[in-house]
């Protein structure tokens, strides 16, 4: 029986299926950056200036990067930079941190100053085609913009891997500030490229996540769809990026199985107006306000149109029934649901990294 681990929030879990099951797994790949690579490209900064990072997540990529950068402030003798970061991931970003630093949060671009540095990880995205530092920003700060990046866009399935319109509303929004950005290409092996500058420029690493992680695999009938690490499956909104990405090699009428932890919760207030009734499915084609999370309702009423969703998580199996999705409470309750419902010969496809594959 081959043992296939698969990362659930912290932990990893394993996932027992039987060889004659298993049609493939799929993970990604790319050259990895070693240390002095790494240390080369961070040591083109300017340490003598006053910095502030602001983590826009928190993953070990991310992690790898500060610590890097703590070691050649130390070896320069300049001081650490201030770590900022949203209140909710605090915690998380503290116990990852090296000795010596402070963290406080981040938490508005209203005084933003010219010593910020966005850091994030480069992934794919069902709205912006990429999920870029200038994305993360204006669906954190400019939900004004996000009214009008939403209406552009591209009918009403996820479109990662492209390069629609409203990336362009993306680029506009950090347009306005004067800040730098780190913005990091990474898979489940460690740091694949990384790049430093504004946030408009930075999104130029689309082109090497692009020749990393795009796989042409064909379809499938059963996917089980793990997102990677931990900060993609934090809550269910994040981690529907994953479910996107897997969406085009899935057969009509076929089956995804997503496992995602989730203890951040829904993580989007659009999917919990929703569960609560304050939001209809119509109100999502053309709304007059734009609400967080749209884009997922919105994207996962249409594929399931096309495919049933399982989720494996710690949410309430009322919020999957309400959403239309068969809640599954644990790794090994989704092998037997696919056994019993689609018969003991059912070959399955198992996703490691969601997050940072595109599969076609």
């Amino acid at each position: 029986m081959p043992e296939i681990w698969l990362n659930y929030g912290i932990t990893d879990v394993v996932l027992d299926i039987r060889a004659e099951n298993l049609e493939q797994k799929i993970d990604s790949d790319g050259k990895i950056l070693d240390d002095s690579a790494i240390n080369e490209k961070l040591s083109t900064i300017d340490y003598s200036k006053p910095m502030e990072l602001v983590v826009l997540h928190n993953s070990k990529s991310i992690q790898k990067i500060i610590s890097s950068m703590f070691t050649l402030c130390e070896q320069k003798s300049k001081p650490f930079p201030k770590i900022l970061t949203d209140k909710k991931i605090l915690n998380q970003v503290k116990a990852g941190l090296p000795e010596g630093s402070s963290i406080n949060e981040f938490d508005n671009m209203e005084n933003t100053n010219s010593n910020l540095v966005f850091m994030g990880e480069m992934e794919f995205d069902g709205l912006f085609g990429y999920e870029t530092v200038s994305t993360r920003l204006i669906k954190k700060f400019g939900l004004e913009s996000m009214l009008s990046a939403y209406a552009k866009r591209q009918g009403n399935l996820p479109v990662p891997g492209q390069y629609p319109e409203n990336l362009q509303e993306a680029k506009k929004f950090s347009d306005n500030f004067e800040i730098q950005g780190i913005e990091i290409v990474a898979n489940s092996q460690g740091i694949v490229d990384f790049s430093i500058g504004h946030p408009s420029e930075t999104m130029s690493n689309t082109k090497i996540l692009e020749s990393n992680s795009i796989k042409d695999v064909g379809q499938h009938k059963t996917m089980i769809i793990s997102t990677g690490k931990d900060a993609s499956n934090d809550n269910l909104g994040k981690s529907f990026s994953s479910l996107w990405n897997c969406s085009n090699a899935i057969k009509k009428d076929g089956l995804a199985i997503l496992v995602a932890e989730c203890k951040g919760g829904l993580g989007s207030d659009a999917i919990q107006q929703y569960i609560e009734d304050r939001l209809t499915l119509e109100q999502l084609k053309n709304p007059t306000k734009y609400v967080s999370g749209m884009e997922d309702l919105l994207f996962l009423s249409e594929t399931q149109k096309n495919f049933q969703i399982g989720l494996v998580s710690i949410l309430p199996e009322f919020y999957a029934k309400k959403l239309n999705m068969i809640s599954l409470p644990g790794i090994k309750y989704s092998m037997d649901y696919i056994l019993k419902t689609q018969g003991p010969r059912q070959k399955v496809a198992v996703v490691a990294d969601g997050a940072r594959l595109l599969l076609r």
